[in-house]
């Protein structure tokens, strides 16, 4: 017997009480002739086994079992993998110490996001297709494109009547095997909405109005809301299809809800409802820092995951606030490490597309990662100075964004001036994904 197989083993014995364990996988190694070494936080079995000859086995013949109990070693578990096919090796992920557990309020979800729906498909014709293959659906939400309301956005949620309901609908909606009109969709669950207790709503009298035209302007918008009770209105602040109406008096935000709600401005038919109050403070590095996901009217362009799509019913208020507020946003502050290569481990050539956006931490990178998955062309950044009445140089960076499917071209460009060319442009990178 090899001396790392026994010091292997004998490592298992001082984790389990008592000496059985330590002689159990010397028995099995002695029984299989396989070797042992722990190493890195891991301890591998076999990797190749006796006799093996020519190369590992290709990609695709690995699995990886999860939730094994902590209690449960070698000895008990290849018996069991065993059953499923010869083993070439098993890697067991070892903890020395103690682990404190996680607790968290468990959410009842009955939603679920669909991602990567044809975009022209209507409610009616999502809402029959659920229905086919699951049960329990209530509803589904499907949100007009902004630039052709007779598209949708490419996503929508589907409401079910409990959370065991949306999670069976989950499990049976499978990428790859369910493919309505055939298109593999993403499945998920929805994030759920921002609650805000009852106390804080009574006092918001600012409106937030979907579903609006892309060339409806802010005066345009002032005036509508200004009609059934002149004066009313404060100030608009519009935001692509969306709008923050901001009122006087919280009595005539709650009257012209009411009165708005499914009214026609343009030609579109538009949605009002009480805007939502976030943390002003917080709220940008929370969506970077992957705390919050973005809005419902995606004002990032990103999910928490790596769907490509949104899936929250937030309101989008706080990151419009930041931006246009007395000071511009800070750099997102995302926790950074660094980890020793160590011999022997394989370094592979991957594409930053492929990662997931947890691994951004700036805006810039951001927007180039939502371009590349819309099949847009890459940002083009044009910058601009000025001089401050002190001499200094003050900066400013206009972002191109140009769609490759339609030809079409935006340009974003922030209201504010900066004194360094990187605070400049990852500005302008912040203020085109709060407008995409």
């Amino acid at each position: 017997m090899h001396e790392e197989n026994k010091a292997a083993a004998n490592g298992c014995g001082k984790i389990r009480s008592g000496g059985q364990s330590g002689a159990a996988l010397l028995a099995l190694m002695e029984k299989t002739g396989y070797s042992m070494v722990q190493q890195n936080g891991q301890r591998k079995f076999g990797g190749p086994p006796p006799g093996w000859e020519g190369p590992p086995p290709p990609r695709g013949c690995e699995v990886f079992v999860g939730k094994i109990p902590r209690d449960m070693y070698e000895d008990e578990l290849v018996p069991v993998f065993e059953r499923a096919g010869k083993i070439y090796e098993l890697r067991l992920m070892m903890e020395f110490s103690g682990k404190f557990i996680g607790v968290c309020v468990s959410l009842d979800n009955c939603r679920l996001f669909i991602g990567a729906i044809p975009k022209d498909k209507k409610k009616e014709e999502i809402l029959n297709e659920m229905k086919k293959v699951t049960e329990g659906v209530v509803d589904v939400i499907v949100y007009p494109n902004a630039t052709d309301k007779t598209k949708n956005r490419g996503f929508a949620f589907v409401e079910y009547e409990s959370h065991r309901a949306a999670a069976m609908a989950r499990r049976r909606l499978i990428p790859g095997v369910f493919q309505p009109w055939g298109h593999t969709i993403q499945v998920d669950w929805a994030d759920p909405e921002k609650v805000v207790d009852e106390e804080t709503m009574q006092r918001v009298k600012v409106l937030y109005v979907r579903n609006l035209m892309i060339s409806t302007t802010e005066d345009k918008i002032k005036a509508e809301f200004n009609k059934f009770k002149p004066g009313v209105v404060e100030r608009v602040k519009k935001l692509r299809d969306y709008a923050f109406v901001h009122f006087f008096h919280r009595e005539d935000a709650v009257a012209a809800m009411s009165i708005m709600n499914g009214k026609c401005i343009d030609g579109a038919s538009i949605e009002v409802t009480l805007a939502k109050p976030v943390n002003k403070e917080s709220s940008w590095k929370q969506h970077f820092n992957g705390q919050r996901s973005p809005s419902s009217e995606n004002l990032l362009g990103f999910p928490n995951k790596e769907d490509g799509a949104q899936k929250s019913l937030g309101k989008p208020a706080s990151l419009a606030i930041h931006l246009n507020g007395q000071r511009s946003p800070g750099p997102p502050e995302v926790e950074r490490s660094t980890y020793p290569i160590f011999p022997g481990i394989k370094l592979t050539p991957i594409s930053m597309y492929s990662l997931k956006l947890s691994h951004f931490s700036s805006a810039v990178m951001h927007l180039d990662y939502f371009c590349h998955k819309n099949s847009w062309a890459p940002p083009e950044y044009c910058l601009y100075s000025t001089t401050s009445q002190d001499g200094k140089i003050l900066l400013v960076y206009k972002v191109l964004i140009s769609s490759i499917a339609d030809d079409s071209q935006s340009y974003f460009m922030p209201e504010k001036l900066c004194t360094t060319v990187e605070d400049a442009k990852e500005l302008a990178a912040q203020f085109t994904l709060l407008h995409l």
